[in-house]
């Protein structure tokens, strides 16, 4: 059970953070708002790391750590591409939903089989990312080319890297984790801006939200990280990938955005994916 709040709150976190990461990509490029966004999270971390004195990770541990880092936020680049090359409505879904695939295997090798109505939970769960990721009007076409999902399909098999080696890597810890991990993408976004010559600073009027955006994502990683050491990887992982309602619920609640048919039929099929998994 505690487990399953852990990876709610994860899920409402992250949700929460891609809304202000929104907000930022309004009034700033995508990729400052993620460089910075990554920036601000390490040095929340350091500080914290500083005053709780957690003892230091194994080089292995590290290692998995920075690598989870990395691809995490290669993960986020490529989806913002497919964004911009595709259709949002195949983006979107598709992402997230390759996103638990990897999780899902690894867990049931690494600790068996999660039982039936965990396996039905993860089943509606995966429904329910996909009809509340779908805008209004809802999928353009039933016909998907490829090409729409290639960038998606990468960008998720990363995302699903990053939950299996951020929770493998994090067994024992909680901080130091999260500041391999985001030292990994800190660095990774400072290459992508540098060698792209890119402009560096983002408008004024844009750093609350990407300040925001930070602090939100690191309690959200923080969360996915106590989930799965309090439960099973694979749970905390599905649980955390439906973070696409909290920002839709923000959307509706801040900005007045309208919620449609899908969207409230995945919000209500999420509840009860949960409910399976808590039996």
């Amino acid at each position: 059970m505690l487990s399953i709040l852990f990876g709610l709150s994860s899920a409402l976190s992250w949700g929460a953070a891609d809304f202000c990461g929104g907000l930022a990509s309004r009034k700033a490029k995508a990729y400052q708002a993620v460089l910075f966004g990554e920036a601000f999270g390490l040095i929340l971390l350091l500080v914290a790391a500083f005053f709780f004195g957690e003892p230091p990770l194994s080089w292995s541990a590290w290692l998995m750590c920075t690598i989870a880092g990395a691809m995490g936020v290669l993960g986020l680049l490529l989806f913002f591409q497919s964004l911009t090359k595709g259709q949002m409505t195949i983006a979107a879904p598709v992402s997230a939903l390759t996103a638990t695939i990897l999780p899902v295997i690894v867990g049931s090798v690494l600790e068996k089989f999660p039982g039936v109505w965990t396996f039905a939970g993860f089943a509606l769960a995966l429904v329910a990312i996909w009809f509340i990721s779908q805008p209004d009007g809802g999928p353009k076409s039933l016909r998907v080319r490829l090409a729409d999902l290639a960038l998606p399909l990468i960008a998720g098999a990363a995302f699903g890297v990053y939950f299996v080696l951020v929770e493998r890597g994090s067994r024992d810890h909680l901080l130091w984790p999260m500041i391999a991990a985001r030292t990994a993408g800190t660095l990774t976004m400072l290459l992508y801006t540098l060698i792209g010559r890119k402009r560096f600073l983002p408008q004024g009027n844009v750093w609350p939200f990407i300040l925001l955006n930070g602090l939100l994502d690191v309690t959200g990683n923080g969360l996915y990280i106590l989930a799965g050491q309090t439960g099973r990887m694979d749970v905390a992982a599905v649980l955390a990938s439906l973070y696409p309602g909290s920002t839709v619920i923000l959307a509706w609640l801040l900005l007045r955005e309208r919620i449609n048919r899908l969207q409230f039929f995945g919000i209500l099929t999420a509840l009860a994916a949960i409910l399976l998994m808590m039996v």
